[in-house]
């Protein structure tokens, strides 16, 4: 059972992949977790992997939950959606499974850059992490910040 205390998914840390494609998770992110937490790992269309904690699974689920069966459109999407997502849970040692089709997605072969956004975390590889760093850094990094209001 996980204890009452909201994680805050912060910092960047680089794992290598094991030979059963497991990643560890930092310490830091599991530690308001118990082993029963049942996390969401989906491709995202820029080409990393997002892992949703419980609290975002819970506010996923509530949306999906409210759609009508009549959207059409909508159940296609949610059809899809969760055709390329996968439960994950932390093993003892404090790893995750990570299916071959996400990695894939990713690029991933064998390292990993963990990069928290506060509420989720999100799986690169190392190469397109950079591109990523590279688009939000110096003035553009100020700009972004005051079109969030932060």
């Amino acid at each position: 059972m996980s204890q009452s205390v909201s994680p805050l998914y912060t910092g960047l840390f680089r794992h290598t992949l094991d030979d059963k494609n497991r990643l560890t998770i930092p310490s830091a992110w599991r530690f308001a977790h118990g082993a029963d937490d049942a996390f969401l790992a989906t491709p995202h269309p820029d080409g990393y992997i997002a892992v949703l904690p419980p609290a975002e699974v819970e506010k996923l689920r509530a949306k999906i939950a409210a759609l009508a069966l009549s959207d059409g459109a909508g159940q296609d999407f949610v059809a899809r959606f969760f055709a390329q997502t996968l439960s994950l849970w932390f093993d003892k040692q404090g790893r995750m499974s990570v299916s071959a089709e996400l990695l894939q997605h990713a690029g991933i072969s064998k390292d990993a850059v963990l990069v928290g956004s506060l509420t989720k975390f999100n799986i690169y590889e190392p190469s397109r992490w950079q591109k990523v760093e590279a688009r939000t850094s110096g003035e553009n990094f100020g700009d972004i910040m005051r079109r969030l209001g932060i």
